[in-house]
């Protein structure tokens, strides 16, 4: 029986029976996404879709949450356990200067449970934050900057100013997963400069040594009494 006639008998229209989608095949697409997911795994479908067409990719961001929804990459709510955000890989051993900074900003509320040496507040108790970058490698501390109030926008400002001022440009940048140093401005800036931002996982200070060394050691407070 031919194909014209079955259709008729069946009440089918042709084309439906002859139509070839032409849909691309995602699969390449696809497994990209599942491996920023895996790196980034704090990151939800939009900075993912941003990482993406950074890499050259050209998708919508309505194709793009259909696949990731698809891929089941969701990002879970946050509980009581602080989760990794940064790349699961090691960070490298500088061997020379302007090879690797490290970056630390302290919180705008401090816990209680934790002493914070970079935030302070004034008699007045109004709270002030300091925005600290250290050379890994000479230990010389890059930028020291005390401000009521720092975004992720003025962290990229400060950072090209030390660029400027050191005529030189890290290769890397080591940090925690603040919320000014995860933002869009961040994401920017680190690919406009061509810079690999390395993020230590959640409550390991350790990883991010350097820093911790300045904040906690040598950038000391000096109270007066009221």
């Amino acid at each position: 029986m031919s194909q014209r006639r079955a259709c008729a008998v069946l009440g089918v229209d042709r084309t439906m029976v002859r139509y070839v989608s032409r849909r691309p095949d995602d699969a390449k697409a696809r497994e990209r996404i599942r491996e920023l997911a895996s790196q980034r795994r704090r990151f939800g479908y939009r900075r993912l879709h941003w990482l993406l067409c950074r890499e050259g990719w050209t998708m919508n961001h309505e194709k793009f949450r259909r696949l990731y929804r698809e891929e089941r990459l969701q990002v879970r709510r946050r509980g009581g356990r602080k989760r990794a955000l940064g790349r699961r890989a090691p960070m490298t051993v500088p061997q020379g200067p302007n090879q690797r900074w490290s970056l630390e900003l302290g919180a705008a509320r401090p816990s209680p449970l934790r002493y914070e040496s970079v935030s302070d507040a004034f008699a007045c108790g109004r709270r002030f934050r300091i925005f600290a970058v250290v050379d890994d490698y000479s230990r010389e501390c890059v930028r020291l900057i005390a401000d009521t109030s720092i975004s992720g926008a003025r962290v990229g400002r400060e950072l090209d100013a030390a660029v400027f001022e050191r005529m030189a440009r890290p290769h890397t940048i080591v940090s925690d997963n603040g919320t000014e140093l995860t933002s869009m401005a961040i994401l920017r800036w680190s690919k406009d400069r061509n810079v690999e931002w390395h993020y230590i996982a959640p409550g390991k200070p350790y990883q991010n040594g350097f820093i911790e060394r300045l904040a906690f050691g040598q950038l000391r407070f000096q109270r007066t009494p009221a």
